[in-house]
C-alpha cells in the first residue's frame, strides 16, 4: 500500500505520486491517467481510458461480425 498526502496546487488539490507507482503504471511526464469508480464503489488508477476500451470492444465485435465483408472490401 501507498499512502499518497493530498495538497493544494493554486485552486485545485491534487496528489504527487511516488516513482515507483509512476514505474508501475507505466506513465510519465504529461501523460493522461483516469481515475475510474469500481462497481464495488473503490476507485482505481489507470493509464487505460475505459470507455476507449468498450469502443474497442465494440468494433471487434463487428470487425469478427463482418469479417468476409471486410476482407472483401481491403482488396
Amino acid at each position: 500500500m501507498v499512502q499518497l498526502k493530498v495538497r493544494k496546487f493554486g485552486n485545485s488539490f491534487g496528489v504527487i505520486l511516488p516513482k515507483e507507482v509512476i514505474d508501475r503504471l507505466q506513465t510519465g511526464d504529461g501523460q493522461k491517467l483516469f481515475l475510474v469508480e469500481a462497481a464495488d464503489g473503490d476507485y482505481r488508477l489507470t493509464p487505460y481510458d475505459p470507455t476507449f476500451e468498450k469502443k474497442m470492444e465494440k468494433a471487434e465485435e463487428i470487425m469478427s461480425r463482418y469479417r468476409n465483408a471486410l476482407r472483401a472490401l481491403s482488396k
